[in-house]
């Protein structure tokens, strides 16, 4: 197989609007039509509202279209559109809850489950639930139930699954009513131990439970879309089993540590048509990349099949009957490489079309039409979807996600990088307000987890709607975010409020450095990680902060590790003993270093104005958190905002709220470092500790 290397698409792209179409309906297909002029800024709701179309997807021939359309009353439902006559059918609707996730059985039958998308995480009571159907909306079956409750005949329940059954998220061979499923299985209420396999028909309802090799957390099909990878995990080790077709008996082909990887460590990724394994791997170098493993000698090839040119590989492969046809991947944007000469030719007619977007281009899995699926994005124009007819060349336009955003009011986004203050080269994401570039007001946003990538070009609500306020956005990828190679993400380890912080810091004076920013009008903000550093960056540098907005961000390490016994936390107890010492800090041996950059400890040291924001249900970073801060933080501070969304866990679910906070958010930067802060010089973010 050819090596092969992939760049960065998005510097390539010519930052245009796309000519972009109001939806209509799945049944009746349209061209895209010219935008309407730019009229005033969009609202809140343009921003923040849900998707109003979203997930379509082919069904295996191509000849059926499935997608989630909004009901009457507001609540999602499936659709089903035959592309060759436009026909639609309503195959699954709820009056009381959405559909959520859905996949093709095969090419007559779809799988799905609910949600409540009206519910934050403090008011639900239910399940996902598990539901089968046909193209037609004919013989519709519940599988899985949603609660231990919500079936009150016995006969009927005995017959479902339990509430702790999910889609597998893989599709499976789709060419029979039978699918695999996953089902939780715990000690206690609660208390996580594995996941089960299940083969269930979706006709009848029954089911047989795969043989696993112990504690399985994660699964993975071959290319007949039978079981033949577990992955388990105890005691910080990971090891991935094979499983033989014949006997359904398992081998372990490696084990390495869970939390950071090391030698042999490898993420199953796909099984190709002829049964090769490809996986992701480091094998000693610094990006991680895409290689073929023998499942006879257990080893990986010498060299990757496929790099990316400076990310570490995050994609999917796509493959034919027979072979390998292309490779979906992600550098700074989201791209295709096609191997298939015929696919190749198609992507380039739709990128002649829709020359100043990102094209990902789909086809069915096993094509009996001309049809393929198109979802066409860039740093203006969120997510559109189309279907392309190869033999007419004609681009027929289903659906838009948010319609009422018109690209040509939107701000370009750019992928930018500047050097830490040890030299480590930091990648960046700057939105620059429409028309604008020069002394601007600046939110320096830092993502969560942290250690996760935080974004990639593309169309981002939060950053795009304080650009429509007029504000510079730098979303710095500090040390610690993965997917820029393993040195940078080993540089961040037991780094919080230390250089991972100087990272962020060190945006900030390049942006000064460039002209960009207005260094009297910067403020920090984000969730979760990035709620404690924004805490962190006003204790660290209130010369260069003038005001945070944390939301639901951590604010003490060691409250995190240890928790209070006034709530239950969702972070693992082997993530606790096993992974945070070594990637945050142990909270015996580095306790004078937790101490030192606990935002909670050194509260007395943020006098600059402050919006926190917490949510009563959230089991990542309990309300505990936010209250034992502001109880802090206000004794010496009386510029703070305080809000509790009630129903809400880690993070926003419902529209109302995340209008509410980020209309709060809008109204604080205004007064801040906004058009009301001018001239203003009471809030100065400077308070004479200018050391950590």
């Amino acid at each position: 197989m050819n090596h092969i290397v992939m760049r960065p698409i998005a510097a390539f792209l010519i930052a245009l609007p796309l000519a972009a179409a109001s939806q209509a309906p799945a049944s009746q297909p349209a061209q895209p039509v010219q935008q309407a002029a730019a009229q005033a800024v969009p609202s809140l709701a343009d921003f923040f509202n849900n998707a109003e179309f979203s997930g379509a997807k082919l069904s295996p021939s191509g000849r059926y279209l499935a997608a989630k359309l909004a009901a009457p009353n507001g609540r999602e439902r499936l659709a089903v559109v035959d592309l060759a006559t436009h026909a639609a059918t309503s195959v699954a609707y709820f009056n009381d809850v959405d559909v959520g996730a859905f996949t093709w059985v095969n090419d007559e039958r779809l799988l799905f489950n609910t949600t409540d998308k009206q519910l934050g995480q403090g008011d639900r009571r239910y399940g996902p639930g598990l539901y089968a159907v046909n193209r037609d909306g004919e013989k519709f079956r519940q599988l899985a139930n949603r609660t231990g409750n919500f079936i009150s005949a016995p006969t009927v329940a005995r017959q479902l699954l339990p509430w702790h059954t999910f889609m597998l998220g893989q599709d499976g061979a789709q060419n029979s009513e039978f699918v695999y499923v996953s089902s939780s299985v715990y000690n206690r209420p609660g208390d996580w131990e594995a996941e089960n396999l299940l083969r269930l028909n979706t006709l009848t309802g029954h089911h047989a439970t795969v043989q696993r090799p112990g504690d399985t957390d994660s699964w993975l099909l071959d290319e007949k879309g039978e079981p033949r990878i577990a992955t388990t995990s105890k005691k910080g080790k990971s090891t991935v089993h094979l499983r033989d077709p014949q006997t359904g008996e398992w081998r372990v082909l490696v084990e390495f540590d869970t939390f950071i990887g090391g030698k042999g460590a490898f993420r199953p990724l796909a099984f190709g048509p002829d049964g090769v394994l490809y996986v992701v791997a480091h094998r000693g170098r610094d990006k991680a990349a895409v290689f073929t493993f023998d499942l006879a000698t257990a080893k990986l090839s010498d060299k990757p099949v496929i790099e990316l040119d400076g990310y570490d590989f995050s994609g999917k492969l796509i493959f034919s009957d027979t072979k390998l046809i292309g490779v979906r991947y992600t550098t700074d944007a989201r791209g295709t490489m096609w191997l298939d000469d015929a696919m190749k030719a198609v992507q380039a007619e739709v990128d002649a079309k829709l020359p100043n977007t990102v094209n990902l281009v789909t086809p069915p899995k096993r094509p009996e039409t001309r049809n393929v699926l198109v979802e066409s994005y860039s740093d203006l124009q969120p997510a559109v979807t189309f279907i392309y007819d190869r033999e007419t060349k004609a681009l027929a336009l289903v659906g838009a996600s948010h319609p009422k955003i018109q690209p040509a009011q939107m701000a370009p986004q750019d992928a930018v990088s500047y050097t830490a203050r040890d030299g480590l080269r930091i990648p960046a994401w700057l939105t620059t307000p429409k028309g604008q570039g020069k002394n601007l007001p600046m939110v320096v946003l830092v993502h969560g987890g942290p250690y996760v990538r935080g974004g990639e070009w593309g169309w981002n609500p939060q950053a795009q709607f304080l650009a429509s306020r007029g504000y510079l956005v730098l979303e710095p990828e500090f040390r610690g975010s993965t997917g820029f190679g393993d040195k940078h993400f080993r540089a961040g380890w037991k780094q919080w409020g230390l250089k991972m912080q100087d990272d962020v810091a060190d945006g900030v004076k390049w942006a000064i450095d460039k002209g960009m920013a207005d260094p009297k009008r910067i403020c920090i903000a984000g969730a979760s990680y990035g709620g404690y550093a924004t805490l962190m960056g006003l204790v660290n540098n209130p010369e260069l902060f003038k005001c945070g907005i944390d939301w639901v961000g951590v604010t003490d390490i060691s409250l995190l590790a240890n928790g209070h016994w006034s709530y239950t936390s969702d972070l693992s107890d082997m993530w606790k003993q096993y992974g945070f010492p070594v990637l945050i800090g142990d909270v015996e041996k580095d306790a004078e270093q937790l101490k030192a950059t606990s935002p909670l400890q050194q509260a007395a040291r943020i006098t600059q104005p402050l919006l926190l924001a917490y949510g009563r249900a959230d089991q990542r970073v309990p309300l505990y958190h936010g209250n034992k801060f502001r109880d802090a933080v206000t004794v010496h501070n009386k510029q703070v905002e305080w809000v509790v969304y009630e129903e809400e866990g880690h993070g926003w679910a419902l529209p109302k709220n995340r209008i509410d906070f980020w209309g709060r958010v809008e109204k604080f930067l205004d007064k801040n470092i906004g058009a009301g802060s001018i001239g203003n010089t009471s809030n100065a973010g400077s308070t004479g500790n200018t050391g950590k």
